[in-house]
């Protein structure tokens, strides 16, 4: 079957496997859709044959690179301790310990195999935990968290993956040398990435001021940004998944990336969210290609690992899986004892993490797209031309965790998340920014309207229009108070309006359609018209998913 084929269909699995969430109340979370629908595939004769690292490289660059630009920066400074502690210490205590504990249990499989399944192990899926918390939503806080682990423990997990596999291929490994490598290797991608989204944004702004901003176009260059500092990288020999994640950190700041129209940002963010939709889905399903595969091979896997049985790999799996979620809990456990021990020894204030916020995080370990994607690049050979030391046993170990990590999220996650304490949709530093916004365009539309004009017709008419405008900003202003019940109020009034203004629109929309079809306006007129209320809509949505 040709590669064309294979895209094709994967894509229109993707869009069934959307449509079949939905109709299910997303009450079986998506990941897992797309992987049973992937499984039909190949009981089907849809077989994918790819080379890995072409597969690496045409996943994860993007992925990597839309996380960091999306990811909000405050929040993800403001909570670099916990993330650090968990990108980057969970990752080195999972490589060592999990390494080490996968090679005691299953002595077939090499210290150096051990240590790079256990390091692609390590990064978390953010977004299967996303499909399984749809109907109970995490805390920002806490979301945010695991959203800054998985960017930077996605990048972490990888570099340390290929320095074992290094070491698997050429039989030597020194501790201080892959030290000293790994901090050159990460600094450098660091570096690449910041480089590469500098020069592109700085040639890019120049441009654009001789030539004027089309909006294609700056969509291609943010589409083309991820490849082109993940592959500069590479040729470096630093990090270049580092790089594509620095990039896209980089492009959320207007210095460097320029600032966009709104019509280029509105359309990019479509894109970018049909890449997102299209390549995560597309790993899980090629997850669920697998699976039929797996199932027939299990024999000569469980001989390889040494297994009594075939079914002692499940056992394998599920043991590895518990074992992850121990070690992430007892690393958020011991982590947050010691930061309160601190703050209260220097006199600050600090709450203890309650016991079940503590198994929401540690069972929000998901794995999930760059583990699949990361332990199929395992090379097939060795340099000697022999085959590479339990290639098969570490791929169904790492897909095994991956479904029984997602089974178990999306039984316990709804249940640990239901009846947490949510954010309000609207916190005192939006209404005090709404509010300065309205003080600020009544003061412009004040100077407006006093604006001198030899034209009486054109000052009456700005007089009417700025009045109009005036009262509209000045409802607002009469809830400038800021007590808990009048901000609660104003709540309240932005949910009511903007429901009132959406189906306001839909009003409008369905008299739009008519027009047409009786032929009172040409299709030039409907085309304008429609696109207007497009990007109403567009604007009311946008505010009520909270969207950057």
């Amino acid at each position: 079957m040709s590669v064309v084929t294979l895209v094709l269909v994967f894509l229109l699995a993707v869009v069934v496997s959307v449509f079949v969430s939905r109709l299910l109340k997303d009450i079986i979370p998506l990941p897992l859709i797309q992987i049973a629908l992937g499984a039909g595939l190949s009981l089907y004769g849809f077989t994918v044959e790819f080379e890995p690292h072409l597969f690496l490289f045409l996943f994860i660059p993007p992925l990597l690179f839309l996380d960091g630009w999306r990811i909000p920066k405050e929040a993800l400074f403001q909570e670099i301790k916990p993330i650090m502690s968990l990108a980057i210490g969970l990752v080195v205590v999972t490589v060592i310990g999990m390494g080490f504990f996968i090679h005691w249990l299953i002595p077939a499989i090499s210290l150096a195999v051990a240590f790079a399944l256990a390091a692609i192990l390590s990064p978390t899926d953010p977004v299967s935990v996303s499909a399984m918390t749809v109907n109970s939503p995490l805390p920002s806080r806490m979301a945010h968290i695991l959203e800054g682990e998985s960017l930077l423990n996605d990048a972490t997990g990888l570099v340390c993956f290929s320095f074992a596999v290094v070491a698997a291929l050429t039989g030597t490994f020194s501790l201080a040398s892959a030290a000293g490598q790994f901090v050159l290797v990460a600094f450098g991608g660091i570096l690449i990435g910041l480089l590469v989204a500098w020069a592109i944004g700085w040639l890019n702004q120049l441009l654009v001021k001789r030539t004027g901003e089309e909006p294609a176009i700056q969509i291609m260059i943010s589409l083309l940004m991820p490849f082109t500092a993940y592959l500069l990288a590479e040729h470096l020999h630093v990090s270049g998944i580092l790089a594509a994640v620095v990039a896209g950190i980089a492009m959320h700041y207007e210095k460097i990336a320029g600032r966009m129209q709104a019509a280029t940002r509105m359309q990019s963010k479509a894109v970018w969210d049909t890449v997102q939709t299209a390549l995560n889905g597309m790993i899980f399903i090629l997850l669920g290609e697998q699976l039929p595969g797996m199932w027939t091979n299990m024999p000569a896997v469980a001989e390889a690992a040494g297994a009594s049985h075939p079914w002692m790999l499940f056992v394998y799996v599920v043991i590895i899986t518990v074992a992850l979620a121990v070690l992430r809990f007892s690393w958020v456990w011991i982590s947050m004892t010691l930061t309160v021990f601190h703050k209260r020894r220097r006199g600050k204030e600090a709450d203890v993490m309650h016991i079940r916020m503590m198994a929401v995080m540690a069972t929000a370990g998901v794995r999930g797209a760059i583990t699949l994607a990361g332990i199929l690049t395992l090379p097939l050979l060795m340099p000697d031309g022999s085959l590479f030391p339990n290639r098969d046993v570490a791929i169904f170990l790492a897909m095994g965790v991956i479904l029984c990590s997602l089974l178990i999220a999306s039984i316990a996650l709804p249940i640990l998340t239901k009846g947490l304490v949510q954010d309000l949709p609207y916190d005192n530093d939006e209404i005090r920014a709404r509010l300065a916004l309205n003080e600020a365009a009544m003061a412009h539309l004040r100077e407006l309207m006093n604006h001198p004009s030899d034209d009486m017709d054109e000052i009456a008419m700005r007089t009417e229009v700025g009045a109009q405008l005036l009262e509209i900003y000045g409802r607002r202003l009469d809830n400038s108070d800021e007590t808990e019940s009048d901000v609660y109020d104003l709540h309240k009034m932005i949910d009511m309006e903007r429901e009132m203004s959406k189906s306001a629109l839909k009003a409008k929309r369905d008299a739009l359609y008519q027009m047409r079809k009786s032929k009172n306006i040409n299709e030039r007129v409907y085309h304008r018209l429609r696109d207007e209320l497009d990007l109403k809509e567009e604007t009311l949505n946008h505010h009520k998913n909270g969207k950057h």
